[in-house]
Protein backbone atom coordinates (compact mmCIF):
# COMPACT_ATOMS: atom_id res chain seq x y z
CA UNK A 1 0.00 0.00 0.00
CA UNK A 2 1.15 3.54 -0.78
CA UNK A 3 -0.19 6.80 0.68
CA UNK A 4 0.12 10.18 -1.05
CA UNK A 5 -0.80 13.57 0.39
CA UNK A 6 -1.69 16.61 -1.70
CA UNK A 7 -4.53 18.57 -3.23
CA UNK A 8 -6.74 15.87 -4.77
CA UNK A 9 -8.74 16.67 -7.95
CA UNK A 10 -11.39 14.11 -8.90
CA UNK A 11 -13.67 14.31 -11.94
CA UNK A 12 -17.13 12.74 -11.87
CA UNK A 13 -18.46 13.91 -15.25
CA UNK A 14 -18.23 16.61 -17.91
CA UNK A 15 -18.43 19.99 -16.14
CA UNK A 16 -19.92 21.60 -19.25
CA UNK A 17 -19.28 25.16 -20.36
CA UNK A 18 -21.10 26.47 -17.27
CA UNK A 19 -19.08 24.26 -14.87
CA UNK A 20 -21.38 22.06 -12.85
CA UNK A 21 -20.06 21.84 -9.30
CA UNK A 22 -21.22 18.24 -8.97
CA UNK A 23 -18.97 17.21 -11.87
CA UNK A 24 -15.77 17.35 -9.82
CA UNK A 25 -14.47 17.24 -6.25
CA UNK A 26 -11.41 19.00 -4.83
CA UNK A 27 -9.79 18.19 -1.50
CA UNK A 28 -7.01 20.39 -0.20
CA UNK A 29 -4.51 18.34 1.79
CA UNK A 30 -6.38 15.19 0.82
CA UNK A 31 -5.08 11.65 0.58
CA UNK A 32 -4.69 9.12 -2.21
CA UNK A 33 -4.20 5.48 -1.20
CA UNK A 34 -3.13 2.79 -3.64
CA UNK A 35 -2.51 -0.93 -3.36
CA UNK A 36 -0.50 -2.66 -6.08
CA UNK A 37 -1.92 -1.30 -9.36
CA UNK A 38 -5.29 0.06 -8.13
CA UNK A 39 -6.68 2.97 -6.13
CA UNK A 40 -8.07 2.16 -2.68
CA UNK A 41 -9.22 5.63 -1.69
CA UNK A 42 -9.07 9.25 -2.87
CA UNK A 43 -10.52 12.21 -1.03
CA UNK A 44 -10.58 13.91 2.34
CA UNK A 45 -7.99 12.97 4.92
CA UNK A 46 -10.80 12.89 7.50
CA UNK A 47 -12.89 10.11 5.95
CA UNK A 48 -10.41 7.30 5.36
CA UNK A 49 -12.26 3.97 5.81
CA UNK A 50 -9.32 2.17 7.45
CA UNK A 51 -6.26 3.04 9.59
CA UNK A 52 -3.03 4.15 7.91
CA UNK A 53 -1.07 5.21 11.01
CA UNK A 54 1.84 2.84 10.39
CA UNK A 55 2.25 3.66 6.69
CA UNK A 56 4.79 6.17 5.34
CA UNK A 57 3.23 9.12 3.51
CA UNK A 58 4.64 10.62 0.32
CA UNK A 59 3.84 14.30 0.69
CA UNK A 60 3.14 16.63 -2.24
CA UNK A 61 1.95 19.57 -0.18
CA UNK A 62 0.69 22.43 -2.33
CA UNK A 63 0.72 20.25 -5.45
CA UNK A 64 -2.31 18.94 -7.35
CA UNK A 65 -2.73 15.17 -7.61
CA UNK A 66 -5.04 14.17 -10.45
CA UNK A 67 -5.52 11.45 -13.03
CA UNK A 68 -2.81 11.01 -15.64
CA UNK A 69 -3.26 12.74 -18.98
CA UNK A 70 -4.92 10.85 -21.84
CA UNK A 71 -3.60 11.62 -25.35
CA UNK A 72 -6.23 10.55 -27.88
CA UNK A 73 -4.15 11.16 -31.02
CA UNK A 74 -0.38 10.95 -31.55
CA UNK A 75 2.12 9.40 -34.03
CA UNK A 76 5.08 7.67 -32.42
CA UNK A 77 7.09 7.32 -35.68
CA UNK A 78 7.21 11.11 -36.03
CA UNK A 79 9.08 11.77 -32.80
CA UNK A 80 12.36 12.62 -34.54
CA UNK A 81 10.87 15.04 -37.10
CA UNK A 82 8.70 17.01 -34.69
CA UNK A 83 8.67 20.78 -35.37
CA UNK A 84 9.65 20.58 -39.06
CA UNK A 85 9.44 23.92 -40.82
CA UNK A 86 7.20 25.42 -43.40
CA UNK A 87 4.42 23.20 -44.81
CA UNK A 88 0.72 22.54 -44.47
CA UNK A 89 -0.75 19.08 -44.12
CA UNK A 90 -0.46 17.35 -47.51
CA UNK A 91 2.93 18.84 -48.38
CA UNK A 92 4.15 18.19 -44.83
CA UNK A 93 3.28 14.50 -45.13
CA UNK A 94 5.26 14.13 -48.36
CA UNK A 95 8.27 16.12 -47.22
CA UNK A 96 8.65 15.04 -43.60
CA UNK A 97 6.27 12.38 -42.26
CA UNK A 98 6.53 9.70 -44.94
CA UNK A 99 10.39 9.69 -45.03
CA UNK A 100 10.49 9.47 -41.23
CA UNK A 101 8.09 6.52 -41.20
CA UNK A 102 10.10 4.60 -43.81
CA UNK A 103 12.80 3.92 -41.18
CA UNK A 104 10.38 1.83 -39.10
CA UNK A 105 10.71 -1.08 -41.50
CA UNK A 106 13.74 -1.89 -39.32
CA UNK A 107 12.28 -3.55 -36.21
CA UNK A 108 15.33 -2.76 -34.06
CA UNK A 109 15.02 0.92 -34.93
CA UNK A 110 11.30 0.78 -34.12
CA UNK A 111 12.08 -0.70 -30.69
CA UNK A 112 14.54 2.08 -29.87
CA UNK A 113 12.11 4.79 -30.95
CA UNK A 114 9.21 3.17 -29.09
CA UNK A 115 11.22 3.35 -25.88
CA UNK A 116 12.11 7.02 -26.51
CA UNK A 117 8.48 7.78 -27.32
CA UNK A 118 7.14 6.30 -24.09
CA UNK A 119 9.78 8.11 -22.02
CA UNK A 120 8.63 11.39 -23.54
CA UNK A 121 4.98 10.62 -22.85
CA UNK A 122 5.71 9.84 -19.22
CA UNK A 123 7.92 12.90 -18.79
CA UNK A 124 4.92 15.00 -19.82
CA UNK A 125 2.46 13.20 -17.55
CA UNK A 126 0.68 11.19 -20.26
CA UNK A 127 -0.27 7.79 -18.88
CA UNK A 128 -2.62 6.59 -21.67
CA UNK A 129 -2.37 7.18 -25.42
CA UNK A 130 -4.08 6.23 -28.68
CA UNK A 131 -1.16 6.02 -31.10
CA UNK A 132 -0.50 5.69 -34.82
CA UNK A 133 2.31 3.28 -35.69
CA UNK A 134 3.45 2.91 -39.35
CA UNK A 135 2.38 0.69 -42.22
CA UNK A 136 4.88 -1.89 -40.98
CA UNK A 137 3.48 -4.64 -38.77
CA UNK A 138 6.71 -4.65 -36.77
CA UNK A 139 6.22 -1.01 -35.73
CA UNK A 140 3.05 -1.86 -33.82
CA UNK A 141 4.70 -4.95 -32.34
CA UNK A 142 7.56 -2.81 -31.03
CA UNK A 143 5.31 -0.25 -29.36
CA UNK A 144 3.06 -2.87 -27.77
CA UNK A 145 6.12 -4.68 -26.44
CA UNK A 146 7.57 -1.58 -24.79
CA UNK A 147 4.21 -0.38 -23.39
CA UNK A 148 3.55 -3.79 -21.85
CA UNK A 149 6.69 -3.40 -19.73
CA UNK A 150 5.02 -0.44 -17.96
CA UNK A 151 1.59 -2.11 -17.63
CA UNK A 152 0.37 0.89 -19.59
CA UNK A 153 -3.06 1.42 -21.12
CA UNK A 154 -1.94 1.98 -24.70
CA UNK A 155 -3.84 1.58 -27.96
CA UNK A 156 -2.22 1.37 -31.38
CA UNK A 157 -2.36 -0.34 -34.74
CA UNK A 158 -0.43 -0.66 -37.98
CA UNK A 159 -1.37 1.99 -40.53
CA UNK A 160 -3.45 0.99 -43.58
CA UNK A 161 -2.29 2.83 -46.70
CA UNK A 162 -2.52 1.32 -50.19
CA UNK A 163 -2.54 4.35 -52.54
CA UNK A 164 -1.50 8.00 -52.94
CA UNK A 165 1.65 7.43 -50.91
CA UNK A 166 5.23 6.37 -51.73
CA UNK A 167 5.41 2.79 -52.99
CA UNK A 168 7.86 1.91 -50.22
CA UNK A 169 5.26 2.91 -47.61
CA UNK A 170 2.16 1.13 -48.87
CA UNK A 171 0.47 -2.21 -48.29
CA UNK A 172 -2.46 -3.86 -50.07
CA UNK A 173 -6.05 -4.42 -48.94
CA UNK A 174 -5.27 -8.10 -48.35
CA UNK A 175 -1.99 -7.64 -46.47
CA UNK A 176 -3.46 -4.83 -44.37
CA UNK A 177 -6.35 -7.08 -43.34
CA UNK A 178 -4.16 -10.11 -42.62
CA UNK A 179 -1.48 -8.17 -40.72
CA UNK A 180 -4.07 -6.29 -38.64
CA UNK A 181 -5.91 -9.51 -37.82
CA UNK A 182 -2.69 -11.15 -36.68
CA UNK A 183 -1.86 -8.17 -34.46
CA UNK A 184 -5.36 -8.16 -32.97
CA UNK A 185 -5.05 -11.83 -32.07
CA UNK A 186 -1.61 -11.26 -30.57
CA UNK A 187 -2.13 -8.03 -28.60
CA UNK A 188 -5.75 -6.93 -28.16
CA UNK A 189 -6.72 -6.99 -24.46
CA UNK A 190 -3.39 -8.50 -23.44
CA UNK A 191 -2.80 -6.85 -20.05
CA UNK A 192 -3.93 -3.22 -20.59
CA UNK A 193 -3.20 -3.05 -24.32
CA UNK A 194 -5.85 -2.45 -26.99
CA UNK A 195 -5.78 -2.68 -30.78
CA UNK A 196 -6.96 0.09 -33.10
CA UNK A 197 -7.64 -0.53 -36.79
CA UNK A 198 -5.81 2.42 -38.37
CA UNK A 199 -6.54 3.65 -41.90
CA UNK A 200 -4.40 6.77 -42.18
CA UNK A 201 -7.11 8.76 -43.94
CA UNK A 202 -9.46 8.34 -46.88
CA UNK A 203 -6.95 9.78 -49.37
CA UNK A 204 -4.46 6.96 -48.82
CA UNK A 205 -6.90 4.04 -48.62
CA UNK A 206 -8.83 2.55 -51.51
CA UNK A 207 -12.51 1.65 -51.08
CA UNK A 208 -11.45 -2.01 -51.00
CA UNK A 209 -9.06 -1.38 -48.10
CA UNK A 210 -11.63 0.62 -46.13
CA UNK A 211 -14.19 -2.14 -46.68
CA UNK A 212 -11.80 -4.72 -45.22
CA UNK A 213 -11.10 -2.40 -42.29
CA UNK A 214 -14.84 -2.38 -41.66
CA UNK A 215 -14.86 -6.17 -41.79
CA UNK A 216 -12.21 -6.27 -39.06
CA UNK A 217 -14.46 -4.16 -36.81
CA UNK A 218 -17.42 -6.46 -37.43
CA UNK A 219 -15.33 -9.52 -36.64
CA UNK A 220 -13.83 -7.95 -33.50
CA UNK A 221 -16.56 -5.75 -32.03
CA UNK A 222 -14.51 -4.33 -29.15
CA UNK A 223 -11.52 -3.34 -31.30
CA UNK A 224 -10.96 0.38 -31.84
CA UNK A 225 -10.71 2.44 -35.03
CA UNK A 226 -8.67 5.61 -35.45
CA UNK A 227 -8.21 7.87 -38.46
CA UNK A 228 -8.09 11.51 -39.56
CA UNK A 229 -11.15 13.52 -40.53
CA UNK A 230 -11.71 17.03 -41.93
CA UNK A 231 -8.34 18.39 -40.84
CA UNK A 232 -7.45 20.54 -43.85
CA UNK A 233 -9.54 22.09 -46.64
CA UNK A 234 -7.33 20.72 -49.44
CA UNK A 235 -7.63 17.29 -47.85
CA UNK A 236 -11.43 17.57 -47.86
CA UNK A 237 -11.42 18.56 -51.55
CA UNK A 238 -9.23 15.54 -52.40
CA UNK A 239 -11.55 13.18 -50.55
CA UNK A 240 -14.54 14.58 -52.46
CA UNK A 241 -12.78 13.87 -55.78
CA UNK A 242 -11.76 10.35 -54.75
CA UNK A 243 -15.21 9.43 -53.39
CA UNK A 244 -17.69 11.32 -55.61
CA UNK A 245 -20.66 9.24 -54.45
CA UNK A 246 -20.20 10.06 -50.77
CA UNK A 247 -22.34 12.60 -48.93
CA UNK A 248 -19.24 14.04 -47.28
CA UNK A 249 -15.95 13.11 -45.67
CA UNK A 250 -17.43 11.32 -42.65
CA UNK A 251 -19.83 9.44 -44.93
CA UNK A 252 -16.84 7.77 -46.63
CA UNK A 253 -16.00 6.07 -43.33
CA UNK A 254 -19.58 5.57 -42.20
CA UNK A 255 -20.53 3.64 -45.35
CA UNK A 256 -17.69 1.23 -44.65
CA UNK A 257 -18.80 0.60 -41.06
CA UNK A 258 -15.91 2.58 -39.58
CA UNK A 259 -17.96 5.02 -37.46
CA UNK A 260 -18.70 3.12 -34.26
CA UNK A 261 -18.72 3.72 -30.52
CA UNK A 262 -15.05 2.64 -30.52
CA UNK A 263 -14.01 5.08 -33.28
CA UNK A 264 -11.87 8.17 -32.68
CA UNK A 265 -11.62 10.77 -35.43
CA UNK A 266 -8.70 13.18 -35.16
CA UNK A 267 -9.10 16.91 -35.85
CA UNK A 268 -12.67 17.41 -37.20
CA UNK A 269 -11.87 21.09 -37.74
CA UNK A 270 -14.31 21.56 -40.62
CA UNK A 271 -17.19 19.20 -39.75
CA UNK A 272 -20.67 20.14 -40.91
CA UNK A 273 -23.71 20.04 -38.61
CA UNK A 274 -24.94 16.94 -40.45
CA UNK A 275 -21.61 15.21 -39.80
CA UNK A 276 -21.80 16.11 -36.11
CA UNK A 277 -25.29 14.59 -36.01
CA UNK A 278 -24.01 11.33 -37.51
CA UNK A 279 -21.04 11.24 -35.16
CA UNK A 280 -23.30 11.67 -32.14
CA UNK A 281 -25.64 8.95 -33.45
CA UNK A 282 -22.70 6.54 -33.82
CA UNK A 283 -21.32 7.57 -30.39
CA UNK A 284 -17.93 8.17 -32.01
CA UNK A 285 -15.33 10.51 -30.51
CA UNK A 286 -13.24 13.50 -31.57
CA UNK A 287 -9.56 14.03 -30.80
CA UNK A 288 -9.08 17.81 -30.59
CA UNK A 289 -5.48 18.61 -31.59
CA UNK A 290 -4.97 22.37 -31.11
CA UNK A 291 -1.16 22.52 -31.36
CA UNK A 292 -1.18 20.59 -34.63
CA UNK A 293 -4.10 22.53 -36.10
CA UNK A 294 -2.28 25.80 -35.42
CA UNK A 295 1.18 24.55 -36.46
CA UNK A 296 -0.01 23.16 -39.81
CA UNK A 297 -2.42 26.02 -40.44
CA UNK A 298 -5.40 23.66 -40.63
CA UNK A 299 -7.96 25.91 -38.98
CA UNK A 300 -9.73 26.70 -35.71
CA UNK A 301 -11.73 23.88 -34.13
CA UNK A 302 -15.27 24.90 -33.19
CA UNK A 303 -15.50 23.96 -29.53
CA UNK A 304 -19.02 25.31 -29.09
CA UNK A 305 -20.32 23.22 -31.98
CA UNK A 306 -18.84 20.06 -30.46
CA UNK A 307 -20.46 20.99 -27.13
CA UNK A 308 -23.80 21.69 -28.80
CA UNK A 309 -23.87 18.24 -30.41
CA UNK A 310 -22.59 16.58 -27.20
CA UNK A 311 -19.98 14.50 -29.00
CA UNK A 312 -17.35 12.68 -26.93
CA UNK A 313 -14.02 14.51 -27.08
CA UNK A 314 -10.49 14.23 -25.77
CA UNK A 315 -7.20 16.07 -26.36
CA UNK A 316 -4.56 14.94 -28.84
CA UNK A 317 -1.02 16.26 -29.19
CA UNK A 318 -0.69 14.85 -32.75
CA UNK A 319 3.09 14.72 -32.59
CA UNK A 320 4.80 15.34 -35.02
CA UNK A 321 2.23 17.65 -36.68
CA UNK A 322 1.84 18.94 -33.15
CA UNK A 323 5.00 20.55 -31.85
CA UNK A 324 4.78 19.38 -28.23
CA UNK A 325 4.18 16.19 -26.25
CA UNK A 326 2.76 18.32 -23.45
CA UNK A 327 -0.99 18.15 -22.84
CA UNK A 328 -0.54 21.37 -20.84
CA UNK A 329 0.84 23.10 -23.95
CA UNK A 330 -2.11 21.78 -25.95
CA UNK A 331 -4.53 23.19 -23.37
CA UNK A 332 -2.74 26.51 -23.81
CA UNK A 333 -3.40 26.41 -27.56
CA UNK A 334 -6.96 25.12 -27.07
CA UNK A 335 -7.77 28.18 -24.94
CA UNK A 336 -6.42 30.47 -27.67
CA UNK A 337 -8.33 28.65 -30.41
CA UNK A 338 -11.52 29.22 -28.42
CA UNK A 339 -10.64 32.88 -27.89
CA UNK A 340 -10.13 33.40 -31.63
CA UNK A 341 -13.66 32.07 -32.15
CA UNK A 342 -15.01 34.31 -29.36
CA UNK A 343 -15.61 31.18 -27.26
CA UNK A 344 -14.45 30.22 -23.77
CA UNK A 345 -12.60 27.20 -22.40
CA UNK A 346 -12.78 27.17 -18.60
CA UNK A 347 -9.80 25.55 -16.83
CA UNK A 348 -12.07 23.08 -15.00
CA UNK A 349 -13.46 21.84 -18.32
CA UNK A 350 -10.04 21.92 -19.98
CA UNK A 351 -8.54 19.48 -17.47
CA UNK A 352 -11.63 17.30 -17.81
CA UNK A 353 -10.93 16.94 -21.55
CA UNK A 354 -7.31 16.06 -20.72
CA UNK A 355 -8.29 13.29 -18.27
CA UNK A 356 -11.79 11.86 -17.88
CA UNK A 357 -12.97 13.27 -21.23
CA UNK A 358 -10.16 11.43 -22.98
CA UNK A 359 -10.98 8.25 -21.05
CA UNK A 360 -14.63 8.53 -22.12
CA UNK A 361 -13.54 9.04 -25.74
CA UNK A 362 -11.70 5.72 -25.45
CA UNK A 363 -14.50 3.92 -23.54
CA UNK A 364 -12.11 3.46 -20.64
CA UNK A 365 -13.86 5.78 -18.18
CA UNK A 366 -14.53 2.90 -15.76
CA UNK A 367 -10.81 2.17 -15.44
CA UNK A 368 -8.90 5.46 -15.87
CA UNK A 369 -9.38 9.21 -16.20
CA UNK A 370 -10.15 10.02 -12.56
CA UNK A 371 -9.22 8.98 -9.03
CA UNK A 372 -11.74 6.50 -7.64
CA UNK A 373 -11.69 3.20 -5.79
CA UNK A 374 -10.73 0.22 -7.97
CA UNK A 375 -9.57 2.41 -10.87
CA UNK A 376 -6.01 1.91 -12.07
CA UNK A 377 -3.52 4.01 -10.13
CA UNK A 378 -2.59 6.14 -13.14
CA UNK A 379 -2.01 9.59 -11.69
CA UNK A 380 0.23 12.63 -11.86
CA UNK A 381 1.44 15.36 -9.52
CA UNK A 382 1.24 18.89 -10.95
CA UNK A 383 3.19 21.82 -9.54
CA UNK A 384 1.56 25.18 -10.36
CA UNK A 385 4.69 26.92 -9.06
CA UNK A 386 7.28 24.99 -11.05
CA UNK A 387 9.14 28.06 -12.35
CA UNK A 388 10.11 31.41 -10.83
CA UNK A 389 7.51 33.25 -12.88
CA UNK A 390 4.79 30.74 -12.02
CA UNK A 391 5.61 31.06 -8.32
CA UNK A 392 5.31 34.83 -8.63
CA UNK A 393 1.96 34.50 -10.42
CA UNK A 394 0.80 31.95 -7.84
CA UNK A 395 0.90 34.62 -5.13
CA UNK A 396 -2.21 36.09 -6.76
CA UNK A 397 -3.98 32.74 -7.16
CA UNK A 398 -6.34 31.60 -4.42
CA UNK A 399 -8.75 29.20 -6.16
CA UNK A 400 -8.50 25.88 -7.97
CA UNK A 401 -9.54 27.66 -11.18
CA UNK A 402 -6.63 30.10 -10.79
CA UNK A 403 -4.11 27.31 -10.23
CA UNK A 404 -5.34 25.21 -13.16
CA UNK A 405 -5.29 28.25 -15.43
CA UNK A 406 -1.68 28.97 -14.47
CA UNK A 407 -0.80 25.36 -15.29
CA UNK A 408 -2.54 25.38 -18.68
CA UNK A 409 -1.22 28.77 -19.80
CA UNK A 410 2.30 28.71 -18.37
CA UNK A 411 2.97 25.02 -17.82
CA UNK A 412 4.97 22.32 -19.58
CA UNK A 413 6.79 19.12 -18.60
CA UNK A 414 8.52 20.95 -15.73
CA UNK A 415 5.15 21.14 -13.96
CA UNK A 416 4.80 17.35 -13.89
CA UNK A 417 6.60 16.58 -10.66
CA UNK A 418 5.76 12.87 -10.73
CA UNK A 419 3.81 10.38 -12.83
CA UNK A 420 2.58 6.92 -11.86
CA UNK A 421 1.22 4.12 -14.05
CA UNK A 422 -0.58 1.26 -12.29
CA UNK A 423 0.94 2.41 -9.02
CA UNK A 424 4.51 2.42 -10.34
CA UNK A 425 6.48 5.64 -10.62
CA UNK A 426 7.52 6.39 -14.21
CA UNK A 427 8.71 9.96 -13.64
Amino acid sequence: MQVFKGDILIYNDNPGANISESSYSFYEDGLLLTEKDKILYAGSAKNIPFPINDLPITSFTGKIITAGFVDTHIHYPQINMIASFGEQLLEWLERYAFPAEKKFKDSSYAKIMADEFLKELHRNGTTTALVFSTVHKSSADALFTEAQKHNMALLTGKVLMDRNAPEWLTDTPETSYNDSKALIEKWHKVDRLRYAVTPRFAITSSPEQLELAGRLLKEHTDVYMQTHLSENKKEIESVARLFPDSLGYLDVYDRMGLATDHSVFAHCVHLTDDEYTVMKARNSAIAFCPCSNMFLGSGLFNLNKARKHDVKMGLGTDVGGGNSFSILQNLNEAYKVAQLRSQKLHPIQAFYYATLGGAQALNLEHQIGTLKKDYYADFIVLDPGATDLMRLRLKNASTLTDKLFILMMMGDDRCVEAAYIAGRKVK
